[in-house]
């Protein structure tokens, strides 16, 4: 490939100057043949690695039959997709879409709309410092990624944000605009800091006292990341909203709404998309649940999550590192006295792909299929990448 045809692609991201071709489980190729152990897998979405063969069949017998017949009508794997999700879930309706970012746009504007029905039009949302959602101007005003403050002014108003894990603050925001708080059981992007489960169930508590909606961001968390369908599962509480992505498609665009009946008021013509739950996204995304919502495949995750976590420490405490934080699989290793993108750098170099979410940590978000081997390989090109 000339290197002209790649100037023609916007500059909005630093990327390195390797072009992937291909890839297969926990393994990507670039166009010189170079072979790279893939510990990002697309920030967390292919969560059965690359080109799982469930994911291929998927596309290929859907494809076959009907890929797009307009959202004006219902298809199949759109109702199949919905219902499987709104069981797993414990919540009723289900909005399909084609991104993190346009689902948790969506769960704004359903919070939004509750409130003028049935908080006397109130419309402000608390979300969390360091909290990330996406890249809408909504989705950017909601989020508190350092530095987002100054971009794209003016910002969507009505978002109240707070520290993660500080219930007495959110008790002082809420007032009589609140309409709901919103965060993510694990900020990925922030670091991999968690919210806790105690803090989720005390949370829950506080947004039912008041009369206001909580909203769960699963686009990271959710779809068997963690050990559980969903992250919120091990605090035990049960959201009025919450929204998926990156997982839910294995790899395709592919995200969704998720509400309770209580929460659930848009009318016709307040919520669409053109590919929104088109059949052939929506018969990937069945296939993906039937192959991650299982009690034995959950139960690698978790057991897998455990051993990278330990090997993690282990380098750790070696090394004279800092803590390992995260659950599942995804993880995040404290750095002292490095940079953290120079170190992800040099694991580029060994063939590794991890991530460096901030300047002090790097991020692991492995397909959940992955391998004792494969970690084990991880840990030996990590630690070389380490001076």
């Amino acid at each position: 490939m000339p290197t002209e045809t790649l100037d023609r692609i916007m500059k909005i991201v630093e990327r390195p100057p390797v072009v992937m071709v291909k890839g297969a489980g926990s393994w990507l190729w670039d166009r010189d043949g170079k072979r790279y152990l893939d510990f990002v897998q697309g920030w967390a979405v292919n969560c059965l690695g690359h080109s799982p063969r469930v994911v291929l069949d998927a596309l290929s017998a859907q494809g076959a039959l009907l890929m797009n017949c307009s959202p004006a009508y219902y298809n199949e794997p759109m109702a199949k997709l919905a219902t499987r999700l709104a069981e797993a879930s414990g919540l009723d309706q289900v909005f399909l879409c084609n991104s993190g970012a346009e689902a948790n746009e969506g769960a704004i504007k359903l919070a939004r709309k509750w409130g003028a029905r049935h908080r006397s039009g109130a419309f402000e949302i608390i979300t969390m410092e360091h909290g990330f959602h996406g890249r809408t101007l909504a989705t950017m005003s909601a989020s508190g990624k350092p530095g987002w403050d100054a971009l794209f002014e003016p910002k969507v108003p009505g978002f109240r944000k707070v520290p993660l894990g500080d219930l007495d603050a959110v008790a002082r925001a809420i007032d009589g605009q609140t309409v709901a708080v919103m965060l993510e059981p694990i900020q990925g992007e922030a670091g991999v800091f968690a919210a806790g489960d105690d803090y989720l169930r005390a949370l829950r508590k506080l947004t039912r006292d008041h009369e206001v909606l909580l909203i769960v961001d699963e686009i990271q968390t959710g779809i068997g990341r963690t050990g559980r369908l969903f992250g919120y599962e091990h605090a035990g509480i049960e959201p009025d909203i919450v929204t998926l992505g990156k997982g839910l498609g294995g790899g395709v665009p592919l995200a969704a709404l998720l509400a309770s009946a209580g929460a659930s008021c848009f009318e016709s013509g307040d919520q669409g998309g053109t590919f929104n739950g088109n059949p052939l996204m929506a018969a990937v995304g069945c296939a993906v649940m039937e192959a991650v919502d299982r009690q034995e495949f959950l139960e690698t995750v978790t057991a897998n999550g455990a051993y990278l976590a330990e090997r993690l420490r282990a380098l750790s405490a070696s090394l004279g590192h800092g803590e390992v934080r995260g659950r599942g699989l995804l993880l995040a290793l404290e750095l002292r006295g490095l940079d953290a993108k120079k170190v992800a750098s040099a694991a580029l170099d060994r063939g590794l792909l991890i991530n460096a979410p901030r300047p002090d940590s790097l991020r692991f978000m492995p397909a959940l299929t992955v391998s004792l081997d494969e970690i084990d390989q991880m840990m030996a090109r990590l630690r070389t990448s380490l001076p």
